[in-house]
């Protein structure tokens, strides 16, 4: 009966989509040294033409928009960066003023002085990183692509200033700066701040993964459910074809495009990398994480500018870089910021080979050793330390890996303070017996297709699951499912600490790949808080809503999940 209905809801989604799909917006970025870029409509094949951009605007009716970007290997890898900076920050400049709005403005009010001492440090991390992209982008392959994501963000922020010349949305270099580290402000926020409540309590952050082995071997499934403010749900689906090199000159001298040359993933207007984070990479690597946060004080004077790459440019390195789990893990080490620490997990497709047989039994004696070493690779990060490891044997022993925003390495369990939340709070801060935990380890039996995980993944019944219970009146909170719906928690209510309370915060979507999606680098997406068997988010029936800004965003947030196919290579060119 799920999967009938999971049928349906594809096939109505498809439907609508025919009867109200918005236009694709196609441009092309031209670029000559005496003028610079410009933009200009459809797919132009001049000389000049650097890349190109494919943009729809489906929120209203899939709840996402789609990106694709486009740049052609012909080009100096700076100059293809820039286009795509330009590109994007173009074409999508409604959608990212909007984002820009909901999740930026006032960010500040009330807390101006911490605000200027983030700002200082950004800035300094800022010069240091510069210098070292100045010296040594043309030997190192590191500091060569930590220099294209600058230039891409730069000129991000170039090309929307030139799509809204003469309007009054303004977005300058430092707003763009400021969306594409946002996990990491709120890392700077408990370093650089007095606060003693630390953000794990506080409820900020967190996301639920899942990668399933299914039980007979026909597939590899991944997973991911976002967890964010309500704001924040203005959402784009990218992918970004971007052929970039090795350095100009040194033992690293390369004209081989790198490994994760093409990237798609879950995303967000303005922000050049996922965030979710929910990457798949041309060089055959998933890579997924959730928050497990710092609650250690004693760590954060290991956050320093000088010596710090930020989060999402040391992400994106890696995954361009790498070419296995190993490789990445190695790549994105180098210049720990020791800010929004998270668990990372790497799925290398290249080496899952799918089971053909029907027969589960005879599979299970047939393979007694299922998965190769190098295809599952864990990393956890806190500031100055990181651990990581193979952990395929783990996987494939138990057929499972859940993660939940706790950690699971014991050095890194103890280290980064949840021993002594644990202590303080209970169960829900450990790692085997938190609410999630325990939910996933019940229910992945059931998760035997692509249907069956899609509804594990947006699962919450608050109401009526034992699991869902805490010290709290009412005694269950909707914090406790795998797919949180926080504004279901009554106001009024009486909870231990925040993260179980009433406010603008849930699962925000889910994204799913498989073995032969991946091929296409494709996944299904699912955009706006669960909604089965709860009812559907709504906007105008928030309490919340007329102090948080959600400007371009359905009222009604009901949408069924959407499989988007990117169009080809060789159509867009």
């Amino acid at each position: 009966m799920r999967i009938v209905l999971f049928l349906n809801l594809l096939l109505f989604n498809f439907i609508c989509g025919l009867e109200t799909a918005p236009k694709p917006v196609i441009v092309s970025a031209l670029w000559s040294h005496e003028h610079g870029f410009k933009v200009v409509s459809g797919v132009s094949d001049t000389k000049h033409t650097v890349g190109v951009a494919n943009y729809t605007n489906a929120v209203n009716q899939t709840g996402w928009a789609y990106l694709e970007i486009e740049t052609y290997e012909q080009f100096p890898d700076e100059i293809q960066a820039h286009a795509a900076g330009y590109l994007e920050g173009y074409v999508t400049s409604d959608l990212l003023h909007m984002h820009w709005t909901n999740t930026v403005v006032g960010r500040c009010d009330g807390k101006k002085k911490l605000c200027d001492k983030i700002d200082a440090w950004v800035h300094a991390n800022h010069r240091w990183v510069m210098r070292k992209v100045k010296h040594h982008k043309k030997t190192s392959p590191y500091w060569h692509q930590v220099g294209l994501f600058y230039a891409q963000m730069k000129s991000l922020a170039k090309g929307y200033a030139a799509a809204t010349k003469g309007k009054n949305m303004h977005i300058g270099l430092k707003d763009i700066v400021t969306m594409n580290i946002f996990g990491d402000l709120e890392d700077l926020e408990q370093a650089l701040g007095d606060s003693e409540v630390p953000a794990k309590v506080k409820g900020q952050g967190h996301c639920s993964a899942l990668v399933r082995l299914l039980p007979d071997g026909s597939d590899l499934l991944v997973s991911h459910d976002t967890w964010n403010s309500y704001q924040s749900m203005l959402r784009l689906l990218k992918k970004y074809t971007l052929p970039f090199h090795g350095p100009e000159h040194g033992k690293y001298r390369s004209k081989a495009k790198v490994p994760g040359h093409t990237m798609s993933f879950s995303g967000y207007p303005g922000i050049i990398y996922s965030g979710d984070d929910f990457t798949l990479a041309s060089s055959g690597l998933t890579i997924l994480e959730t928050t497990i946060g710092n609650s250690n004080p004693d760590l954060w004077k290991k956050v320093k500018p000088a010596g710090s790459v930020l989060e999402g440019i040391r992400s994106t390195i890696a995954s361009r870089l790498a070419t296995t789990g190993k490789d990445w893990a190695t790549w994105f080490s180098k210049w720990n910021s020791g800010t929004y620490n998270n668990q990372w997990m790497v799925i290398d497709y290249k080496l899952f080979k799918p089971n053909k047989t029907d027969d589960v039994e005879q599979f299970t004696k047939k393979n007694s050793s299922t998965l190769p070493a190098g295809l599952f690779w864990v990393l956890e990060q806190l500031p100055g330390y990181i651990q990581s490891k193979d952990l395929t044997p783990v996987l494939e022993t138990k057929q499972f890996w859940p993660s939940y925003n706790s950690p699971y390495f014991p050095d890194v369990f103890n280290m980064s303070g949840n021993r002594q939340l644990m202590e303080k709070y209970g169960d829900w801060f450990s790692y085997e017996n938190t609410p999630r935990a325990k939910i996933f380890a019940r229910d992945i039996g059931s998760v035997v297709d692509v249907a069956s995980m899609v509804h594990v993944m947006r699962y919450n019944n608050y109401t009526l699951d034992p699991l869902s219970s805490c010290n709290c009146t009412p005694p269950y909170s909707a914090e406790n499912a795998i797919s949180a719906r926080c504004d279901l928690n009554p106001k009024n209510g009486t909870y231990p600490f925040g993260a179980l309370g009433h406010r603008s915060h849930g699962g925000t979507d889910m994204k799913l790949t498989s073995s032969e999606m991946f091929q296409n680098l494709e996944f299904l997406a699912q955009s706006g808080p669960t909604w089965d068997p709860l009812q559907p988010f709504r906007w105008s029936l928030q309490d919340f809503a007329n102090d948080t800004n959600h400007v371009g965003h359905p009222d009604l947030w009901q949408f069924a999940p959407v499989q988007h196919k990117w169009i080809p290579k060789s159509s867009s060119q």
